[in-house]
């Protein structure tokens, strides 16, 4: 018998196949000489109808141990299914029970909210929901790969370890071998790092993208796609300890090219994901928000506005809209200000160029005015930004002071000075955060629920 997962045989079974499939059991309905099962096996929203005679062997003791949750392999045949909503099911011929699910199996036929389910992490993954968040996430991430394999970059994989601080936020983990129990201290009291393991502070990384213009000096296209840490103690429904980020980095290649770059790239993950995901996306739009599928198409089909934070700034204020915080030029947009103007004001996303440069990052190129950084951020209704990027500072005479203003050693950045030094070039990159971009695409409300295990303040459990 071929082994076949329930997707492929939803998609591509046919009457009088025989077939093996294994997963778990979602339901059991009884009956005087038949049993009916609804098996899944995680390929796919849907489960498989297995009817189960009683001319299989052992039959009743079987049936006896097939509880919800309990794993199985069915070997049959399949056959047209005059049940309504389903076009095959499966004739079982024989059954093992791999393992049995005892009356505290903790996942019945009802919902269950998802605050309860991060409390059985373990488990969560086998509902409907979360199961298509997880197969939404996987599509993401080979589409992600497929976008930039397309266009030659390179995938690099760049330090969780690293001894700087990209953002100069100051908030990130410190990574140590010392024994904390007794800490080598330095003539002034301070703890003595030179005994580390590295030789000095090492942390936790919040992005791979310096190390990525590394690379992207060498390789002319790049991209990093892997975990960064944050140790910012945040409790919203939008942020995590430990998520993942997706960075490229161009080399010959300036803001505009940047923007270009970040809207084809939205708008391939998203087509990708409707041809990929259509059963789980009807899910979302049906079960979750009925816009879901409206965004994608919004995202897909519209080109992106773009305009500088100056003008965000001068449209916001001229609103009659009651925000929670001001709106005035200097400060950092907040969401409620991102997602009016892409929400409200054009109704789909929005590119903002620009920013004043005291409240961006000292890596972003300082433009001719003095004033702004040539840096982007991508607005998505929702969700406020999805991307933030910008042309990077390819001159060292104007790097060097912008280092100092934002309080970081210039020694600790040698490195980073000398790609200035040897055959620098006008380059940019963005940063996406990964979960973001599922929550966005999935409309669910919270970003514990699109990663597999979240870590959070005091949640590190599974």
């Amino acid at each position: 018998m071929t082994l076949r997962t329930i997707k492929d045989l939803l998609h591509h079974g046919n009457p009088g196949e025989a077939v093996t499939l294994q997963g778990w059991v979602r339901t059991k309905r009884e009956q005087k000489s038949l049993s009916f099962l609804n098996i899944n096996d995680g390929s796919a929203m849907a489960g498989l109808q297995v009817v189960v005679n009683d001319t299989l062997e052992d039959y009743e003791a079987v049936i006896k141990r097939l509880n919800t949750g309990a794993s199985v392999a069915v070997t049959g045949s399949l056959v047209e299914s005059p049940a309504k909503g389903q076009r095959l099911e499966l004739t079982a011929e024989t059954l093992t029970v791999y393992g049995e699910a005892d009356d505290s199996y903790p996942l019945q036929k009802k919902r269950h909210s998802f605050e309860f389910l991060r409390t059985i992490g373990h488990l969560r993954s086998r509902t409907n929901t979360l199961g298509a968040v997880f197969r939404v996430r996987n599509a993401c991430a080979q589409a992600i790969h497929a976008f930039f394999r397309s266009r030659d970059f390179l995938w690099m994989h760049t330090p969780i370890l690293t001894a700087s601080d990209c953002e100069g936020a100051g908030e990130m983990f410190t990574v140590t071998g010392l024994n904390l129990n007794q800490l080598p201290k330095t003539d002034q009291g301070q703890v003595d790092f030179s005994q580390d393991f590295f030789g000095k502070p090492t942390y936790l990384t919040v992005s791979g993208q310096l190390e990525a213009e590394i690379m992207a000096m060498a390789f002319t296209n790049v991209y990093t796609f892997g975990p960064t840490f944050r140790a910012e103690n945040s409790n919203t429904s939008r942020h995590l300890a430990e998520f993942w980020m997706v960075e490229p980095e161009m080399a010959f290649c300036n803001l505009e090219g940047n923007m270009d770059l970040a809207e084809a790239f939205l708008k391939f993950v998203f087509q990708f994901v409707l041809d990929h995901c259509e059963d789980d996306m009807a899910f979302f739009n049906q079960r979750i928000d009925n816009t879901i599928l409206e965004t994608a198409q919004n995202i897909i089909n519209e080109a992106f506005e773009r305009l500088t934070y100056t003008e965000a700034v001068a449209l916001l204020q001229k609103t009659d809209q009651d925000f929670t915080y001001p709106v005035e030029w200097g400060i950092d947009l907040q969401s409620e200000h991102e997602r009016y103007l892409a929400e409200t004001i054009f109704k789909k996303p929005v590119i903002v160029t620009d920013y004043p440069a005291e409240i961006k990052a000292f890596y972003m190129r300082l433009n001719d005015d003095g004033k702004t950084v040539a840096a982007m951020d991508v607005l998505a209704p929702k969700v406020g930004e999805i991307i933030g990027g910008s042309q990077r500072e390819e001159r060292l005479e104007v790097l060097e002071p912008r280092l100092e203003a934002a309080g970081l050693p210039k020694k600790d950045y040698w490195w980073y000075l000398d790609l200035r030094r040897y055959g620098t070039v006008p380059h940019a990159g963005f940063g996406l955060g990964f979960e973001r971009l599922v929550q966005f695409m999935t409309g669910m409300g919270n970003i514990r629920d699109v990663i597999p295990f979240p870590r959070t303040p005091e949640n590190i459990d599974f």
